[in-house]
């Protein structure tokens, strides 16, 4: 398609990018760090952009940016334009299959015990590619999913998104601890209603393991007996072994990130068993890095890595 007077009116690739690093920011100076310009060389492009468009993008309230209308029209156009060639670049590498190139990952809380695991196995076969991850609570992993940044996404449990793909790939026990010393610790077959009966130590909303919690406490028809929200399984493990409660975690949680000072309580009707999840967005090209993970996480071998026995 030959270029046109309104291709040329929506600014370089380049303005579109400073556009939207300013809309995300939120001011000048700090899309300038991120994108490692001066300030005066954001403004200028921003300047021209908005001499192309012909409308005023933005204006400034105080310290900050409110964008007019044209202005967010453009950045939700800049987004698309920006995505569009994100997923020609992935589509290009599948036919080049190259060996190189980048993962992303973006993973639960719990998840991060053992996925660095995971991704030292998986990069010792690929020494080549360069493979990111960033950590969130279940709330946090979703709103993730909008921004489509990410080649997965791994959950306990997903989200029911009819634009993501679910890959089903180990084990996930939740398993009731308490300190050494606690009166449960040295008994057998306790009740799920006097556990509860316990001071509980929940993780905060938005988190999986409290969602998988809920869920499993609301089909039997028991609450808890909440004593304090902690945003931190590492501080949950560390209020549980002073005697503050007693609380749920994943495995994964107590092999690979230490269960000294604590007791596995033997309750009935635990462990709560799910899954771990891998999900990507449909619409999202694999690239080759992204397609060779996914194969990796099909071949593990389907038990709990570091199961406590």
């Amino acid at each position: 398609m030959p270029l046109t007077r309104a291709h040329a009116r929506i600014g370089t690739v380049r303005q579109l990018e400073i556009l939207l690093c300013v809309y995300e920011l939120g001011n000048i100076s700090a899309a300038a760090r991120k994108l490692h310009l001066t300030q005066p060389s954001v403004s200028m492009q921003l300047a021209k952009l908005s001499d192309a468009v012909g409308l005023p993008l933005y204006y400034s309230v105080g310290r900050q940016l409110q964008f007019t209308e044209a202005g967010q029209t453009l950045v939700e156009s800049a987004r698309e334009i920006l995505k569009s060639y994100e997923y020609l670049d992935l589509k290009l590498a599948q036919l080049r299959g190259l060996d190189t190139g980048s993962l992303q990952l973006a993973v639960v809380t719990t998840a991060k015990y053992f996925i660095p695991h995971l991704i030292g196995e998986f990069y010792q076969q690929h020494p080549r590619l360069d493979i990111h991850f960033r950590v969130g609570n279940r709330q946090q992993i979703i709103d993730y999913t909008g921004e489509d940044e990410d080649d997965f996404y791994v959950f306990s449990h997903p989200p029911k998104s009819q634009d993501l793909e679910l890959v089903e790939f180990l084990p996930n026990r939740l398993l009731a601890i308490a300190p050494e010393k606690h009166p449960l610790a040295s008994r057998k077959k306790i009740s799920l209603q006097e556990f509860a009966g316990c001071q509980f130590l929940h993780r905060e909303e938005g988190s999986g393991t409290r969602h998988a919690i809920e869920q499993f406490l609301r089909k039997r028809n028991v609450d808890l007996k909440l004593r304090m929200t902690i945003e931190s399984n590492e501080a949950i493990k560390h209020a549980v072994m002073s005697g503050l409660g007693v609380s749920i975690l994943s495995e994964h949680t107590l092999a690979f990130g230490g269960r000294a000072g604590l007791s596995i309580l033997d309750i009935e009707e635990l462990p709560i068993v799910t899954h771990w999840y891998l999900a990507r967005r449909k619409s999202r090209p694999l690239s080759p890095a992204a397609q060779k993970f996914l194969e990796y996480a099909r071949n593990l071998e389907k038990v709990p890595l570091g199961k406590l026995s």
